[in-house]
């Protein structure tokens, strides 16, 4: 087989294909080594590869599948991890100068369970900025993460390599982080799936200091795949105090008793405040219908509450950054000089304001939990806008600032904070061919239920057998 289609092969079918001795783990692990090497000039995905992590792991593998012995979820299934990950033994920069150079001595708990799981680790991702504050697919350390569909693109962020990974054909799992939208950012615009679980889902260490708002997850080309690496990393973590209790679902094995008739979905074009560009909004606004096709109940909505969140925004999210000003004046001339304005800004913050934002910010939780109690799901834009030049913080007909990227994704963060799980998923193209999302967002531990919804829109709508073109 081509090792550019081995490396667009889903979980399922590298199984099936291991199973009758037709590829083994090695051959797929070299196979996805191979095209890194030969795309990566094209698309910066990967901070490194791990070659001698991924072939020693194929190995133990192979070995499972010649000696018939029971596999495990994901034995000899290739993974990417994200650069803000510890990965034990393997470099990892946080996106920053500050910590480049760094070599955890311990993986990540999502790490270890991927390779608990069978998994075989290809290498570190790209991440956006000084770790991971922006939306937009360039660092300093790394330079241009490019769209897979335009060279010079926005990819998304923070998680930008792992969404460029995940259609560019790296193997089908790739590990996110979100924090106020970074895995469905770059789902949205590499056109792949981005599943942000319900908080806790997947135990998150170290523990982050965006006040539990960040959220560990799966970018990849199936809600299939994405359903078997949630399976893989979730479960209760010693590590994570705010891990859920509750063991893993099967939730591959459910994606077939998907059924949105008598569903009630509401939908929201804008929130009641957000801009978005027509191009998107009319994309959005056909995949909806495929909800009512199927039978669901879709209302439009405006909630009460989606006017409350950019003033809280521009808020938490400078300040959780804020304690990175001791890195100034040292490291100022080699970081992100939107990171410093955002940093600086928040240097007046008070703990009162602080204190006192945190309680508005509770009330707004409450009132998105008290709205969903009425759906079973909510429908929006991913993202405001199609990919922009990524040497840009906001496309050229927006607003410009500073620092202030929120602009454009402001569908994405009232869910960090509320915990709930929420999906983007491709959901059609703009004129200039450009991937848009289509956001699912469910009730809160309902990750079954967005991953369920989300399957039954890819049946409706099937998308991945669309590939980027990789442009030169």
């Amino acid at each position: 087989m081509d090792n550019d289609e081995i490396g667009y092969l889903g979980v399922r079918e590298l199984g099936a294909l291991y199973r009758k001795r037709e590829l083994s783990p090695v051959e797929v692990a070299k196979a996805v080594l191979d095209r890194m090497e030969r795309i990566e000039p094209r698309v910066n995905a990967m901070m490194r590869t791990t070659p001698e992590h991924a072939l020693a792991a194929a190995k133990r593998s192979e070995a499972v599948f010649l000696k018939g012995e029971e596999a495990r979820l994901l034995e000899g299934i290739p993974f990417t991890i994200k650069d803000l990950q510890h990965t034990k033994g393997v470099q990892t920069d946080f996106s920053t100068a500050v910590l480049q150079g760094t070599i955890p001595d311990v993986d990540a708990p999502c790490v270890s369970r991927l390779a608990d799981a069978g998994g075989m680790m290809t290498g570190k991702t790209t991440s956006a900025g000084e770790w991971g504050w922006k939306g937009v697919s360039q660092a300093m350390i790394s330079g241009i993460t490019h769209n897979p569909w335009g060279k010079g693109l926005n990819a998304g962020a923070s998680s930008s390599g792992a969404g460029v990974a995940a259609a560019s054909g790296y193997g089908p799992l790739h590990q996110g982080g979100d924090g106020a939208g970074s895995i469905r950012m770059p789902a949205h615009f590499s056109g792949v799936y981005g599943l942000k679980p319900t908080h806790g889902r997947v135990p998150n260490w170290p523990m982050s200091n965006n006040d539990l708002a960040t959220h560990i997850g799966p970018l990849t080309r199936s809600v299939e795949d994405a359903a078997l690496m949630t399976q893989a990393m979730a479960g209760p973590h010693v590590w994570d105090y705010t891990s859920l209790e509750a063991p893993p679902q099967d939730y591959a094995g459910q994606l077939k008793a998907a059924d949105m008739k008598g569903r009630r979905i509401a939908y929201s074009p804008d929130f009641g405040h957000a801009r978005v560009d027509p191009e998107v909004a009319e994309v959005v606004a056909k995949a909806v219908t495929a909800f009512e096709a199927m039978g669901a109940h879709v209302e439009e909505v405006t909630p009460d509450w989606g006017p409350l969140g950019p003033e809280l925004a521009r808020f938490f999210w400078p300040a959780t950054f804020s304690g990175r000003i001791d890195a100034l004046p040292e490291f100022e001339s080699r970081m992100d000089p939107g990171f410093v304005a955002m940093i600086k800004y928040a240097s007046g913050f008070t703990a009162s304001q602080f204190m006192q934002m945190r309680l508005r910010r509770f009330d707004y939780i409450q009132k998105i939990h008290e709205f969903m109690e009425g759906y079973d799901f909510l429908l929006s834009p991913a993202v405001s806008v199609a990919a922009f030049p990524a040497d840009r913080l906001q496309p050229e007909h927006w607003p410009q600032h500073e620092w202030d990227w929120l602009m454009w994704a402001e569908f994405s963060y009232p869910f960090n904070w509320s915990g709930s799980p929420a999906a983007s998923i491709p959901c059609g193209f703009t004129p200039a061919g450009l991937p848009v999302g289509l956001q699912i967002v469910g009730r809160r531990f309902d990750d079954l239920g967005v991953l369920q919804a989300s399957a039954a829109f890819e049946q409706a709508r099937p998308w991945a057998q669309k590939r980027p073109p990789l442009v030169q």
